[in-house]
């Protein structure tokens, strides 16, 4: 088996692809896409082949997917990007690496993509069926490039896709939990947000790899308690802000899933339940 990861120098790939290799049997091997030789190197000497092009251009797809069984599209372009490159990466690339990699003959793909998608609360946790409804506090066109890139994926006939919706990943030294001061000052002290561990996010996307009958499906990858932003201040060290306590949050359950489905059907369990646990780890 060979599996090929995109977007293996940002946050979520550079922490996945290790997990990936670590977890190899005889007779699998890895390889990932790259923009410069230099990112690749590290991968390389991890044991991962390393395929140098670019996700928007065809002849690089077509190098990349040629003698894959299957794919990771980690790639995603978000937060500070202008609309148009949201949508050329998140959407437009996605498809046009689910287009190849069916002509290709690759059998598994998993699209990594986001809860964001979900878009508004319907006060209760998020279920992988409900509807995307644009609003709330999103990153542009971030949101809903991924979800039409999944429904385009989905469509695909002839070829087994999952995909996997992530929620604020964390931990590692990923900057990410500093960077969520960012919104957590202007919020209400009460209103929360779901994370995940990036060890986490890893063992859900392995999951949905390798696990069989699965085509078709969406899951929920998440921990199990979201933090309030009281507690973000808390985790970074800072001094929560007194204007927090007068603020009203518009969506008490904007991005909060469940992650029944996972847990039930790919025997998902996070590994740190909690950001505190993870803290607590050291494995912030």
């Amino acid at each position: 088996m060979l599996t090929l990861v995109t977007g293996t120098t940002g946050q979520v790939g550079r922490r996945f692809v290790p997990r990936l290799l670590a977890q190899t049997r005889q007779g699998e091997r890895v390889r990932v896409l790259v923009r410069e030789a230099a990112r690749g190197e590290r991968f390389a000497e991890l044991g991962a082949e390393v395929v140098v092009g670019d996700l928007r251009d065809a002849e690089s797809l077509g190098k990349a997917v040629a003698g894959v069984d299957a794919v990771v599209n980690v790639a995603a372009s978000f937060r500070g990007v202008p609309d148009e490159e949201a949508w050329a990466v998140n959407r437009d690339a996605a498809v046009a690496l689910g287009r190849a990699a069916l002509a290709s003959g690759v059998r598994r793909f998993v699209q990594v993509s986001t809860g964001m998608v979900y878009g508004v609360g319907r006060g209760r946790p998020l279920v992988e069926e409900d509807e995307s409804r644009p609003g709330g506090t999103m990153w542009g066109a971030y949101s809903e490039s991924k979800v039409a890139a999944e429904r385009e994926l989905l469509a695909l006939d002839g070829m087994d896709v999952r995909v996997g919706r992530l929620p604020f990943v964390y931990g590692e030294g990923d900057p990410h939990l500093a960077n969520s001061l960012m919104w957590a000052r202007n919020w209400a002290a009460a209103q929360r947000l779901h994370m995940g561990h990036h060890a986490d996010v890893a063992q859900g996307l392995l999951r949905l790899l390798h696990a069989p009958g699965v085509a078709g499906r969406i899951y929920n990858i998440a921990d199990d308690a979201p933090v309030t932003a009281v507690e973000l201040h808390q985790l970074n060290g800072v001094e929560v802000p007194a204007e927090l306590q007068e603020h009203t949050d518009p969506d008490p359950w904007f991005g909060i899933m469940s992650t029944e489905r996972i847990r039930r059907e790919l025997g998902y369990r996070p590994l740190y339940p909690t950001v505190w646990a993870a803290r607590d780890a050291g494995a912030l």
